[in-house]
C-alpha cells in the first residue's frame, strides 16, 4: 500500500460520503454540503489509496494566531497505518509558527491526540450547538 496525501479542496460528493460515513459521521449524509464545505476550509488534507480518499485533515485559521482543526478522519480498514498521525504532522507543520492549534476532540480520542503532543486544557471546555440539515 502506497498512501499519497495531497493538498485540495476540490471532492466529490461520492468520496466524501463514502469516507465519513466510513466512520459513521451524520454529517456523510450530506455530500453536497461536505464538497462546499472542503472549498471553504483554510487547509484540507487527504490521504489517497490510488483513487480511494482514505483520510482527511481539515483546519480554520485566523492568519497568524490561532488555527481549529475541524475534521480529522480516516477510513477504519486503514486504521494503525499512522495515516492519522502523518495528517496531524502535516497541519502542525503548516501552522508551527501559530501561537496554537485548537482540536475538539471526544473523549474516546484524546488517547490519540496525546500521542500527538496535544494537551487538554484544564482551563476551558469545548461548546457546540447541533443542527440537522433535512
Amino acid at each position: 500500500m502506497n498512501i499519497e496525501y495531497k493538498s485540495i479542496h476540490d471532492f466529490n460528493c461520492t468520496e466524501l460520503e463514502r469516507l465519513f460515513l466510513s466512520v459513521e459521521w451524520s454529517s456523510g449524509h450530506f455530500p453536497e454540503k461536505l464538497v462546499v464545505a472542503m472549498k471553504n476550509f483554510n487547509t484540507v488534507y487527504s490521504a489517497w489509496d490510488g483513487d480511494k480518499l482514505v483520510g482527511m485533515i481539515c483546519a480554520m485559521d485566523d492568519g497568524i494566531m490561532n488555527a481549529y482543526v475541524h475534521y480529522l478522519l480516516v477510513d477504519p480498514e486503514y486504521h494503525g497505518k499512522t495515516i492519522g498521525r502523518t495528517l496531524v504532522d502535516m497541519i502542525k507543520q503548516k501552522y508551527k509558527e501559530y501561537m496554537r492549534i485548537i482540536v475538539i476532540a471526544y473523549d474516546s480520542e484524546q488517547h490519540f491526540y496525546n500521542a500527538c503532543g496535544f494537551e487538554k486544557s484544564n482551563q476551558s471546555s469545548p461548546m457546540f450547538i447541533t443542527t440537522l440539515w433535512t
